[in-house]
């Protein structure tokens, strides 16, 4: 039913409840809703989008000609972008949830779509008890009250630093479209934590016990392949491709993150166009990387032949054919390994370890990384502890400002030749300066 919402239109038969609720829709302005329930209640919609509708208030207590300029303002708020209770009655009357349904997904599905559903399911998942009450009511007082709370349940310092992380995203976009005034997480103390923490990498026998798992496993899938075409053959039916270098994905993309540090989610977007087979250079796309940057990353022998063969064997598709998720086929292998407390990232922890152990300075590794500074790549300083010993090795030396020193605890005076001689030709030293 259409009709002008107005004081006439309250006060007459149409208006009134009904068995069923129904709806007037306004005839001049195009989406303000007069709703009235079986109950008696009568209510003012804003209706706009695609079955969207927010509440502007109830009859009684707004007059029309009010719920009609609320509704208007409305409509332009959602023509402009913005939350479309944006200023109407305070900001208190936009909770969290409304303002993550509205207005937050939309902008980091757009701007972090790499890490957007995570984003999301974790906002749902740590503070969905927040959702139906107003930004405002999420204050420094009540963050850091959370805070504790997972801090002394046993929740990691990182863990805890990386979910406030998530929740300032949020507040950090309310304040950009004015929703908010400040973003409270930014006055929380955040939770130390060991940035130069150990990592966890290969030992040599891990690693020799590793290659002989993925050999075996290759084998294996080999001789399955090999069977089963064998009774296809007798069956008079198609053959399955032959596996001429490797049982499946899992040995090319171990040995390929082994060799270039490549994250799990590079190796899977990973295109064949982005492999310089001539140059032997390897480009991670900036819209695959963690930092939105584009690097490149040298190949070395095995990375290269590892590639090759299975660019031969897997065909030229565009993409490297690795599947979208082996975690069953990794654990089964560290298993076979016996190889335990190692993740799938952990490989990019050894291809880093290595470097710094045969004395690639830490810049360089930070630039085959990806890493924004060489701060991130500090954990694998203690490495390399060759300058670092002879630093301390230092101070087993015994130069001459040492014998003086010591003469003058002793009370005698600087320039003492006899003290300084005695001393020189009893411990052995050779003076490098002439004696004072």
């Amino acid at each position: 039913m259409q009709a002008f919402i107005g004081a006439s239109l309250l006060s007459s038969s149409a208006a009134q409840p009904k068995r069923k609720p129904f709806e007037i829709y306004d005839r001049r302005l195009q989406g303000f809703t007069l709703r009235v329930q079986s109950t008696g209640v009568r209510s003012y919609y804003a209706r706009f989008g695609r079955n969207r509708r927010v509440v502007l208030g109830k009859v009684g207590t707004l007059a029309p000609e009010e719920a009609r300029e609320r509704c208007q303002k409305v409509l332009g708020h959602f023509a402009h972008g913005r939350h479309p209770l944006h200023g109407i009655g305070g900001t208190d009357a936009i909770t969290l949830g409304m303002f993550i349904a509205d207005t937050y997904t939309t902008w980091v599905k757009a701007s972090r779509p790499r890490t957007a559903a995570n984003t999301l399911e974790k906002l749902h998942r740590l503070f969905r008890t927040w959702y139906p009450e107003p930004l405002t009511a999420i204050t420094l007082e009540r963050i850091e009250s959370w805070k504790a709370r997972r801090l002394n349940a046993g929740r990691s310092a990182a863990t805890v630093l990386r979910d406030l992380f998530t929740l300032s995203s949020v507040l950090r976009r309310a304040v950009t479209v004015g929703e908010l005034t400040e973003n409270p997480v930014r006055r929380v103390d955040k939770p130390r934590i060991d940035r130069r923490g150990k990592v966890r990498f290969l030992d040599q026998a891990e690693e020799s016990r590793l290659r002989d798992a993925l050999k075996a496993r290759d084998e294996e899938m080999q001789k399955l392949r090999t069977a089963a075409n064998e009774r296809r053959q007798k069956r008079h039916k198609e053959l399955l491709p032959r596996l001429t270098h490797f049982g499946d994905h899992l040995t090319p993309a171990v040995l390929l993150s082994m060799n270039t540090g490549l994250r799990r989610g590079e190796v899977l977007k990973l295109r064949w166009a982005c492999v310089d087979f001539d140059r032997r250079l390897l480009t991670v796309e900036g819209r695959n990387a963690k930092n939105r940057q584009t690097r490149h990353v040298p190949l070395n022998e095995e990375a290269m032949s590892a590639l090759q063969r299975w660019r031969e064997q897997s065909g030229s598709r565009r993409r490297l054919d690795v599947a979208t998720g082996f975690r069953t086929a990794w654990e089964k292998l560290l298993k076979r390994a016996t190889i335990t407390r190692f993740r799938w990232h952990d490989l990019r922890h050894h291809f880093a370890s290595r470097l710094v152990q045969h004395g690639v300075p830490l810049n360089t590794v930070r630039d085959l990384l990806g890493h924004s500074s060489v701060a991130m790549s500090l954990r694998y300083a203690h490495l390399a502890p060759d300058q670092r010993r002879e630093a301390v090795a230092k101070l087993n030396e015994k130069p001459l400002l040492a014998l003086t020193m010591r003469l003058q605890w002793d009370g005698f005076p600087a320039g003492s030749h006899y003290r300084i001689d005695s001393m020189v030709e009893r411990e052995g030293l050779e003076p490098s300066t002439p004696a004072l």
